[in-house]
């Protein structure tokens, strides 16, 4: 009887013993279990390749299998891996039908990109996205790892959709826009993330919020730089009766209709469209750049400036009537060069009617009293022009050989039609 309990005792010892080594076997990092579930992302060994799949070893108590469509990446070289190498892989089933641990690397990729849009939503960051689809509502993007996102038409930008850049409605404009919208297939757009859902694997886009901060920034940067005068290049962003808008750095301001040309400016349609490339000068900047005014004539040269060089005053020249008022009359004197015989420089003897001394469409010489460029103007006289001083010619000296080959006749035809053709 004691005999058996000391073999019970010894027994009970052993058992001890080995549980406690067990215990401390199973207490070391590298002996434990893992415990993993779907959608965790875990490293582990390559043990085999096989044709159409690869055996992971993740430390759990079955080795992990990777099909052949979850073996694409678009950030490791799969094709190079080998026994014994390192892997990033995505726990997909803990336990399949066979008793399986299925993993993949393609959704590795897929959730580390969304962990990076995540990042770029929280801290408004800019994403390139790449079209690969459009319908009716906008177009459909890649960015990456597989993973898509939509941006509607409304958070494109206008210049992308329109004909004019204007948005527009109708069931004749939508037709038209799914055109433009297919043309963008291919192309890459930075955007920012306007909604990110992972759960229910939906990211919506805005081109137009980056299009706005991104103006928003440079604004800044060039309201800090700008002087009056100073010489930008920018785009046409809108057009109206009174001229166009210009956004020139980021920083958008008006063109008025008396800044666009030298020339009279008819129809703003004919010259301009939304999204044309144009220099401009800054000639006003108020409001902490809430008002900005641009000039895009005063960077041509002037053809008033050019046409009154070859004059001074003093000079004798012809010109004809073009309009007489009660006050005088107006005078042509050459391409762009419009002056006014006042009352009091029409005769010597006293004037009560204009009509009694030169008559609209009259030739007749005149001395120039005054030329201001401001006012781009000439002062005339018709009673200060002495008959036996020379008539200085008003046509260009740039004309002169165009002219020597013309006869008289045909001169006067020609200088009628322009000078006809300046007035309308």
């Amino acid at each position: 009887m004691a005999k058996s309990t000391k073999v019970q005792a010894h027994i009970e010892e052993e058992k001890k013993d080995l549980y406690d080594k067990l215990d401390q076997h199973l207490s070391q990092e590298t002996n434990q279990i893992k415990k993993i579930k779907p959608g965790d992302i875990v490293e582990g060994i390559v043990m085999d390749r096989l044709p159409g799949a690869m055996i992971v070893d993740i430390g759990y108590k079955s080795e992990g299998i990777v099909a052949d469509k979850e073996l694409n990446s678009q950030v490791i070289d799969v094709e190079a891996l080998k026994t014994g190498d390192k892997v990033t892989v995505y726990v997909v089933k803990t336990d399949d039908d066979d008793g399986n641990v299925i993993l993949s690397i393609k959704r590795t990729d897929q959730a580390r990109k969304w962990l990076e849009l995540e990042e770029a939503m929280n801290n408004n960051k800019e994403v390139e996205a790449e079209v690969i689809e459009s319908n009716n509502g906008g177009v459909i993007c890649e960015l990456g790892g597989g993973i898509r996102g939509f941006i509607p038409t409304s958070q494109l930008d206008a210049a992308r959709v329109y004909v004019d850049g204007v948005r527009k409605v109708g069931r004749d404009i939508s037709s038209a826009v799914q055109k433009r919208l297919s043309g963008l297939i291919g192309e890459k757009i930075s955007a920012r993330i306007a909604e990110l859902n992972r759960e229910k694997n939906k990211i919506i886009l805005s081109e137009k919020m980056f299009l706005q901060e991104r103006d928003l920034e440079q604004r800044e940067e060039t309201l800090k730089s700008i002087r009056e005068g100073d010489t930008l290049e920018g785009e046409v962003s809108g057009i109206t009766p009174y001229g166009i808008f210009v956004n020139a750095q980021g920083l958008e301001g008006l063109v008025h209709l008396s800044e666009l040309s030298w020339d009279k400016v008819e129809r703003i349609e004919d010259i301009y469209s939304i999204g044309d490339k144009v220099k401009v000068q800054v000639i006003g900047v108020a409001d902490n750049g809430k008002r900005v005014a641009y000039s895009v004539k005063r960077l041509l040269p002037d053809p008033w400036q050019e046409a009154i060089a070859q004059f001074k005053v003093g000079d004798v020249v012809s010109g004809k009537v073009q309009k007489i008022a009660k006050y005088g009359a107006f005078v042509r004197i050459g391409k762009g060069l419009n002056g006014l015989i006042h009352i009091s420089e029409m005769s010597d003897q006293l004037v009560r009617d204009p009509h009694d001394f030169v008559k609209e469409g009259e030739e007749v010489n005149v001395k120039i009293l005054s030329i201001s460029t401001t006012e781009r103007h000439l002062g005339l006289s018709l009673k200060g022009v002495d008959s036996s001083a020379p008539v200085k010619s008003t046509i260009s000296t740039k004309s002169d050989a165009a002219v020597k080959k013309l006869d008289s006749e045909e001169l006067a035809e020609k200088i009628d039609t322009a000078i006809e053709e300046e007035l309308n």
